[in-house]
């Protein structure tokens, strides 16, 4: 289990970016965090993946444990040997490097070449266009399909949580509903998630809890499909009707997963 206890961050020494955040992320569940722009989502993450010292954020108290071992300290290349890997918002992929290419980079950590083939076979059978075009240049391709490269090359590493930071972000409609059903597609495979959305419809679709941030605190948690009721989050997140809003919720993202076709 992941679990973060009272995590106070700030950067600078000033800007108080989290106040005593504390959440679990279960084996084998996805886990969303909502929140508006400044809430902290993406400072959490960064804490939990150890670049937050990249970004001149510190941790001032408080703990992110994975299991036994604590985080806090530990730099972004432990972490991902621990098996808890991020995917950043904005894709962060390689554009001169072809897909294949990405992918590798992706598996650099894994010394056993069976895992990484293995690993390799699953990013495919995940994403086929990505096997298509596996000699393309990373920025030859759409948002949707830089966004699945980035989430392949994060499952390079055989994760055992996977952190997603924004994947939503720039997609159409359409793509943000299949980005639904390959998180959830992931967890079946056995990989815990943490998703870190504002896009709160396709995140509660997907998740067995959520946890909503409020300027860094905890304002709300509690089971998914509670808190798409409550009249909180219906009002902030679910309440505009528009139509992004009927159409991911159209996906069900909890269905066997489709051929993806970005």
């Amino acid at each position: 289990m992941l679990s973060i206890d009272a995590l106070h961050v700030t950067y600078g020494g000033a800007v108080q970016a989290l106040r005593g955040v504390s959440m679990e992320i279960p084996d084998g569940e996805v886990v969303a965090v909502l929140g508006s722009n400044g809430a902290g989502k993406s400072t959490l993450l960064r804490a939990i993946s150890g670049t937050l010292r990249l970004h001149r954020g510190r941790v001032d108290s408080g703990s992110v444990r994975f299991g036994d071992d604590q985080l806090s300290g530990r730099d972004p290349a432990q972490t991902v040997r621990m098996g808890l890997v991020q995917v950043p918002e904005g894709r962060r992929i390689f554009g001169r490097l072809t897909v294949e290419e990405n992918l590798r980079a992706g598996g650099m950590g894994n010394r056993d070449k069976a895992a990484k083939a293995r690993a390799r076979d699953r990013v495919y059978e995940l994403f086929p266009v990505l096997q298509e075009r596996s000699g393309q240049r990373g920025a030859l391709l759409s948002g949707g399909e830089q966004q699945m490269l980035a989430i392949g090359r994060a499952l390079m590493a055989s994760p055992k949580v996977l952190l997603l930071d924004e994947p939503s972000l720039g997609l159409a409609p359409r793509i943000i509903g299949q980005i639904g059903e390959v998180i959830a597609e992931i967890n079946r495979q056995g990989t815990s998630v943490l998703l870190v959305e504002q896009n709160a419809t396709m995140a509660l679709g997907v998740a067995d809890r959520a946890y909503v941030l409020d300027v860094g605190e905890v304002s709300l948690s509690g089971p998914a499909a509670e808190l798409s009721r409550s009249d909180e989050v219906q009002r902030l997140y679910l309440g505009h009707g528009s139509d992004e809003t009927a159409a991911v919720t159209a996906s069900a993202p909890r269905r066997t997963l489709s051929r993806w076709t970005a």
